[in-house]
């Protein structure tokens, strides 16, 4: 059966995951995915990832962090931009999430990047979800 929104139904995983308190969350891959975990890791959301080959498409293997082995360290993940509503903003209209303690990421003609990166770039896109 397909998918209407690979993406919210990655960012589900996670949320559901470390709300269980589970060490690993398998995801099918995509490069988009891949592209999103890449941002969560590098933002100390996530310990790691990796993409373990099958004969399909892969499979996205998300190591979740954790404070003090008890807490998640992702409190909120959220889609943004939804397949029947994209939100779409200019460099200047990139909001701030938790006033700057979360992070928003974004689709831009430069790759998937996180707010910051993308205020600074002066590029403006999709915004895909926020973190905190």
């Amino acid at each position: 059966m397909s998918m209407t929104d690979p993406i919210a139904d990655m960012l589900t995983r996670i949320r559901n995951a470390s709300m269980a308190k589970l060490q690993k969350v398998d995801i099918p891959s995509s490069n988009l995915k891949v592209s999103l975990a890449n941002v969560l890791k590098a933002e100390g959301f996530i310990k790691n990832f990796k993409v373990i080959a099958d004969n399909k498409q892969g499979v996205l293997r998300v190591y979740l962090r954790f404070i003090d082995e008890k807490e998640p360290v992702i409190r909120e993940i959220k889609r943004v931009s939804k397949p029947g509503s994209r939100v779409y903003v200019g460099s200047d209209e990139i909001p701030s999430v938790k006033s700057g303690m979360g992070v928003a990421i974004l689709s831009t003609s430069k790759g998937i990047l996180t707010d910051k990166v993308a205020r600074e770039a002066g590029v403006g896109g999709e915004v895909i979800c926020t973190v905190w």
